[in-house]
């Protein structure tokens, strides 16, 4: 497990203030009915390679704004952001907000949560 700053954990707080989050159960239950979901995995490369959701796309934190508009191009598409515990898709999210999408989600707890509810992945 990461050790995170205070600074950067006060920049989290700061952004889940501002952000809408859902749980791993929410998406795991909308993805079991059917819903075709924008999932975005903003963790790194090589996270990413080592395991992911299934139909996630991969655009890392350091890309997601550069790259989002051409992957995403309608701002009120709804986009669910993963990364590795929740923290690093919060600050995304708050700017991809900040960006003009206007339903984006980040995943409360992370590929770490997904793991642990033994829910599937790809590799």
């Amino acid at each position: 497990m990461h050790k995170h700053g205070p600074g950067f954990l006060r920049l989290v707080d700061d952004a889940k203030r501002e952000i809408s989050e859902c749980s791993v159960e929410d998406v795991k239950r909308r993805l079991d009915a059917g819903d075709k979901l924008t999932l975005v995995d903003v963790r790194e490369e090589s996270e990413f390679a080592a395991d992911h959701i299934p139909g996630a796309m991969h655009l890392s934190k350091g890309i997601i704004e550069r790259d989002i508009e051409e992957r995403v191009p309608k701002h009120d598409k709804e986009i669910i952001l993963y990364c590795g515990g929740g923290f690093r898709s919060a600050l995304a999210a708050e700017n991809l907000g900040r960006m003009g999408y206007t339903t984006v989600i980040s995943m409360a707890g992370g590929m770490r949560a997904w793991r642990d509810a033994n829910y599937p992945i790809e590799k």
